[in-house]
């Protein structure tokens, strides 16, 4: 079980670090019950079960995830997170790809003072 995140600028580095272990669960309990994503394919997706499919087809890919933040902008209970990455995965045709992209993702802070994901645009403006 992850411990309380209390602050929001560390869970992209969070999210990073489970993933890059493989580990799904980790990666899921970062998200609010209710969260949804943007895909890198542009496609809408939420809850837990799309979630949880997305990113173990992340992780079956060998993806290897690098996050390094611009900022973290709060505002009561809410944050953005703009965060720039590198996403190192097996393409189509088995060869090592490595797509680049700046997201703007949103946080929100819940009852037990703990930050989790409810909005994922690795796509950010685009």
């Amino acid at each position: 079980m992850f411990p309380v995140v209390t602050d929001p600028a560390k869970l992209p580095v969070l999210f990073q670090d489970a993933l890059n272990a493989g580990d799904i669960d980790g990666v899921l309990a970062l998200f609010a019950p209710d969260a949804g994503m943007r895909t890198v394919a542009g496609e809408h997706i939420a809850g837990a079960e799309a979630l949880r499919t997305e990113i173990g087809g992340t992780v079956a890919a060998g993806g290897r995830l690098t996050n390094v933040s611009r900022h973290t902008l709060v505002g009561a209970d809410t944050a953005l997170l703009v965060t720039d990455w590198t996403l190192e995965i097996d393409g189509p045709g088995g060869e090592r790809i490595a797509p680049t992209g700046t997201t703007a993702n949103v946080a929100r802070r819940d009852a037990d003072g703990g930050w989790r994901f409810t909005v994922l645009n690795p796509l950010g403006t685009a």
